[in-house]
Parts: C-alpha cells; sequence; structure tokens
C-alpha cells in the first residue's frame, strides 16, 4: 500500500481557492525527515539553501513542522494572477491531480523576482509572462504529464516570492528537464535573481 502521510490534498486546494475569504498555507521543511527524498539541489541563481535529505510537506500553518529543520519555505494559495478566462479553462481540463500514484518524482523550486518585475503595472508584468514568455501556454504543452501547483510566499513577507511544486513519474523527467529549460529561456526569466532547484524522490512504505 502506498503511503503518502504529507502530499497536498487536490481537492482541499480546489475548494480551498473557490472561496475567496480562505486559502491554503504550506509549508515545506527541510530536514532530515519527510516523506520526499532529496536527489539534488542546486542553486540556479543567487545563493543556495542549506543542504537536506528530505524534505516534509505540511498543509496547515498551525500543524508543527519537524524540529531542527535548516530551512522552512512558506507559501499561500491565491488568485490566478496573470491567467485569461480562455487559459484557465484550458488548465482546468487537463492539468491533473496532485497525488497520483505514478507520480513518484516531485521538484520544489522557490523563485524570487527582481524589484523592477514588481515596479511593472500588471498588464506590462502579463505581456513578459504569456504575450512574449508563452509561459502557460508552454506549461500547457506538457500536461497531463506534469501536475503542479503555486504558492505566493511574497504574500506572507517570505525571503521566495514563489514556490512551485511539480508532480511526475519517473519516465517523465525528462519532460519535466525539457519544461523548465524552456522557460528558463525566456524574457520573464531575466527577472528572476533567486532560483533554487530541488528534485526528489517519494519514500514508499509498503504494510
Amino acid at each position: 500500500m502506498l503511503s503518502r502521510p504529507d502530499l497536498h490534498s487536490t481537492a482541499l486546494v480546489t475548494s480551498v481557492r473557490m472561496t475567496k475569504a480562505a486559502r491554503l498555507h504550506v509549508c515545506f521543511a527541510g530536514g532530515g525527515t519527510g516523506a520526499w527524498h532529496v536527489e539534488r539541489m542546486s542553486a540556479v541563481m543567487g545563493p543556495p539553501l542549506p543542504a537536506v535529505d528530505r524534505v516534509a510537506v505540511r498543509e496547515d500553518q498551525n500543524l508543527p513542522v519537524p524540529p531542527g529543520s535548516p530551512w522552512l519555505l512558506r507559501g499561500v494559495t491565491s488568485y490566478e494572477r496573470y491567467v485569461q478566462r480562455r487559459e484557465r479553462s484550458a488548465l482546468v481540463e487537463r492539468q491533473p491531480a496532485l497525488g497520483r500514484p505514478e507520480a513518484t518524482c516531485a521538484a520544489l523550486i522557490p523563485i524570487r523576482k527582481s524589484a523592477a518585475w514588481w515596479e511593472l503595472t500588471q498588464d506590462e508584468r502579463r505581456a513578459i509572462f504569456e504575450e512574449r514568455s508563452g509561459h502557460i501556454t508552454t506549461g500547457l504543452a506538457y500536461l497531463p504529464a506534469i501536475a503542479r501547483d503555486l504558492y505566493h510566499g511574497r504574500d506572507l513577507g517570505e525571503p521566495f516570492d514563489f514556490l512551485t511544486w511539480f508532480e511526475y513519474a519517473r519516465a517523465s523527467s525528462e519532460l519535466f528537464d525539457e519544461l523548465i529549460g524552456k522557460l528558463r529561456a525566456t524574457e520573464e526569466w531575466a527577472y528572476v535573481e533567486r532560483e533554487v532547484d530541488i528534485r526528489l524522490t517519494l519514500h514508499v512504505e509498503t504494510s
């Protein structure tokens, strides 16, 4: 039997996002415990995070995190800031749920963008994000192989603006590398000043 003790509940994420007053707080704790084993960590841009063996995921900000964790990354769900209705419909139709049994690989990618990005207006950021960089269009091409969710750290005063969580099957690892490579080659990524790439595998327990 597959045990996934600290994974996200997709049903909960969906229901929370449909309620304006409620937002889902998530904490990623790097340390010596957690269901996700770290395969590798790399600093793509800016300083790295301390190396850890595992990552634990907690969905409730009031739940205790593992003691002695070298780092904690917190984020919260938010409204879809740059997505138009037709794009959202396409994402909803094709986006798979998190927690699929075959998705035993994951990537946690925290990102901080520059002050220049946040000084742009919403429509200017949208133009870079999709019209010139094709962020949404590119991501759609890799569904349903790769599931993702996005958490906002800037809203909480955290050191990273965004925490992106991806899940995929081992057979889709090269597809994921291809996706990330395309995104990093866009104009949007010129505004990224810190990025850490953490690759993980699920610890499977049988009973």
